[in-house]
């Protein structure tokens, strides 16, 4: 407790400085994921206090993310589909998977699995970063624009036809599992025919909007609407995002002491209220302290969430792997290190809790943490002080809030898309070697592992994205390992220098006695050679003498090419001699048997010199 307010003054500035920051962003990617500003707000609110008290660097800040943001809109609008674009029915099944996320992330660290997050390669983070940069900045024009689809009366139009043949359809199923036989009659379509024509004209537009919306999000919904939007554009709502974005990157060139976010929206709303422009407002934020939604546990449902569970594996990985490397950043300002199982554990351990109170996932912020270290934040309580602060402002400022220009958070968004991407690797990408080919294309296996994370993320799914750019970079990284060991074991040469120990091996044996080198270990890239071993003995020779000096491991797929090929040299009465054959090897020769059924123990000899003394007493000159 002593520690904690040690440096009260510093710590005070510097969680105040980084709550100020936080609150554009947190109401920018409330917004952004679909859940609205309120769900921002809680998100930073909670996380920032809980990930500060527990967590295992003293000076993190943590918050909604964009990485975070990108997976969670992806997460919302799955489910909020899945349950007939009513988000009232979705919500719990929504924050029960950010929930699990958050249990997740505390099994990462209380499993100590803190320490094998950096093992993700660097391309496919650099693909998930830049990917994350695109979809922001492209699900962003529209707003940015002041184009929403469910506005637009004659595109919702279109989809009046649908809903009813969606509205028949339920209809016909409901007749269907009432009925025994399951067989329908033309007097059952009539029924199913008057359900349809009995509901509202308001019910199918807003049915209609749903659909409409959903046609419209994501990467592929907002560049095949694109064209209709930019003949709608609202030029009011464009220049309010344009002016955000201006203020943003030139208030930078005048100073940066204060945040240039904070002044866009500051500024830009001031001028929308002040002169009565008429412009889209977000969503109201709740006035009072935020609530518990208990549905979450009272209407829990394993079969709701079961969909989603490699989801939540995911989101906790991402915030795992987004708040340790904002660590690292902490470390090298502050001097000190980290504990990162315990940063896991804060990390869950607020993600849980800001979602049972509606909010959405986040991880340590990089740039926030930054400033909250450059401002005097030194201890925990910085960050705690942060939440508080966001806090303060939800139960003082949040009508005024509310009064947002939704334009303003959508040029706030776009700075953030751009300056996410990772363009660090971009600028790479014509200095990394061509080290793999694909038909007659030659061309980095870096750079074709950030190609296909970014792609997929972008135009697909996020999740499969990773795990597909993971399994690829395995599969390099496994051959270029099995080629640089290839060339280091040597078992193909025909024609080998002799040892040092064989310079002295009589001339009157070398047609009897063939001596085979093993020059590293031998495993699944250098099997094929080794199985060619047979084609190398001379005819004359009746036995073999396998130099393993310089063979101290082999894994399975050596294991069974090494009793291949003894079965073959058996087969004809030839006799195999081993010369130091180490622990690893043996052990694994022993439990199939090859030692000794194969290769008798009185065949194995440490030395070139003990093997030399066998032959001389058991072969005939």
């Amino acid at each position: 407790m002593k520690k904690l307010f040690s440096n009260f003054k510093g710590d005070a500035f510097g969680g105040l400085t980084a709550g100020i920051i936080a609150l554009p962003l947190a109401l920018a990617f409330g917004v952004s994921s679909g859940l609205g500003p309120a769900a921002g707000l809680y998100g930073a609110i909670f996380i920032s206090f809980f990930a500060a008290l527990f967590g295992g660097t003293d000076t993190q800040i943590s918050g909604p993310t964009a990485p975070m943001t990108a997976v969670s809109m992806v997460v919302i609008a799955s489910i909020i589909a899945a349950n007939n674009g009513d988000v009232t029915i979705a919500l719990p099944v929504i924050l029960t998977v950010f929930l699990l996320a958050g249990i997740l992330q505390i099994g990462l660290g209380v499993l100590g699995l803190g320490k094998y997050i950096k093992y993700i390669p660097y391309p496919v983070v650099s693909g998930f970063m830049t990917a994350i940069g695109v979809i922001i900045l492209v699900t962003q024009i529209l707003p940015s624009i002041g184009y929403y689809s469910k506005q637009d009366s004659d595109y919702v139009e279109r989809f009046k036809p649908q809903v009813e043949q969606v509205v028949f359809n339920r209809s016909v199923d409901e007749i269907k599992n009432k009925k025994q036989d399951k067989i329908l009659k033309l007097e059952d379509y009539k029924n199913a025919v008057s359900k349809v024509e009995s509901i509202k004209s308001s019910e199918i537009l807003d049915e209609a909007k749903v659909l409409a919306g959903s046609e419209t999000s994501g990467v592929w919904g907002t560049l095949k609407i694109l064209p209709r939007a930019l003949q709608n554009i609202n030029w009011l709502e464009f220049i309010l995002a344009l002016g955000t974005i201006l203020i943003i990157y030139g208030f930078k060139k005048i100073t940066k002491a204060i945040p240039s976010t904070l002044v866009a929206l500051v500024v830009m709303t001031s001028i929308a209220i002040f002169f009565k422009l008429d412009y889209k407002p977000i969503e109201e934020i709740p006035s009072g302290l935020p609530l518990p939604n208990l549905e979450i546990f009272t209407g829990f449902s394993f079969k709701s969430i079961s969909p989603y569970i490699f989801t939540a594996l995911t989101l906790a990985l991402l915030g795992a792997i987004d708040s340790l490397l904002t660590s690292v950043v902490a470390d090298n300002m502050t001097k000190t290190k980290h504990k990162p199982n315990k940063e896991l554990i804060g990390q869950g351990i607020g993600n849980s809790i800001a979602s049972v109170f509606g909010g959405i996932p986040g991880a340590g912020a990089t740039i926030r943490t930054v400033i909250n270290i450059s401002s005097g934040g030194k201890t925990k309580l910085s960050g705690m002080i942060a939440g508080l602060v966001l806090l303060v402002i939800l139960l003082g400022l949040g009508p005024i809030a509310s009064r947002i220009p939704a334009a303003v958070l959508s040029g706030i968004l776009i700075t953030v898309g751009i300056g996410v991407m990772d363009y660090k690797g971009l600028k790479a990408i014509p200095s990394l070697p061509n080290d793999i080919a694909i038909g007659p294309i030659k061309m980095s296996s870096e750079v074709l592992i950030m190609f296909v994370v970014l792609l997929l993320s972008t135009f697909w799914n996020l999740v499969y994205a990773v795990g597909i750019g993971l399994v690829l970079a395995s599969l390099i990284f496994m051959k270029k390992a099995g080629d640089y060991l290839g060339q280091k074991s040597s078992v193909s040469k025909l024609e080998e220098k002799p040892w040092e120990d064989e310079i002295s091996f009589p001339d009157s044996l070398k047609d009897e006695i063939f001596i085979k080198h093993i020059n590293g270990p031998l495993f699944f890239g250098s099997t094929s050679d080794f199985l060619q071993l047979k084609a190398q003995i001379p005819d004359t020779a009746g036995t073999v003498i396998l130099r393993l000096d310089r063979m101290e491991y082999m894994d399975q797929s050596g294991l069974y090419a090494m009793e291949d090929m003894l079965l073959d040299l058996t087969k004809n009465d030839e006799r195999i001699l081993f010369v130091g054959l180490h622990q690893q090897p043996k052990y694994m020769m022993e439990r199939i048997d090859i030692i000794p059924d194969l290769v008798p123990y009185e065949y194995i000899f440490i030395t070139f010199e003990d093997c030399m003394h066998w032959i001389k007493q058991h072969i005939n000159n």
